[in-house]
């Protein structure tokens, strides 16, 4: 079965940087888009941004130029460089994956279980 687990989430101030990233195990990781989305407390999950099967990426407008995903096929692993981090991306970030190569949509139909990201002033 589908399994995502995230890790490198952790407490930094503003202006510094973290690491997520998301181990898949359970199918051919390469030939599926991943996002990451995010939800802080009291707020609606938002999408952060994808990546296509073929390396294509896309981004939110509030991450875009802050937040590179990339991606290692061999080591089924997404990742997510978050960098001049601000309070407002304090949130549970967590990966997911569509049932295709192209990230059609700012959904996912699996998920794993996050991992916090705390950003302090």
């Amino acid at each position: 079965q589908v399994q995502l687990v995230e890790s490198g989430g952790g407490s930094v101030q503003a202006g510094g940087s973290l690491r997520l990233s998301c181990v898949a195990s359970g199918y051919t990781f390469s030939r599926y888009c991943m996002g990451w989305f995010r939800q802080a407390p009291g707020k609606e999950r938002e999408w952060v941004g994808s990546i296509d099967s073929d390396g294509t990426t896309h981004y939110a407008d509030s991450v875009k130029g802050r937040f590179p995903i990339s991606k290692d096929n061999a080591k089924n692993t997404l990742y997510l460089q978050m960098n001049n981090l601000k309070p407002e991306d304090t949130a549970m970030y967590r990966c997911g994956r569509q049932d295709g190569p192209l990230c059609t949509t700012l959904y996912a139909n699996y998920w794993g279980q996050g991992t916090q990201v705390t950003v302090s002033s």
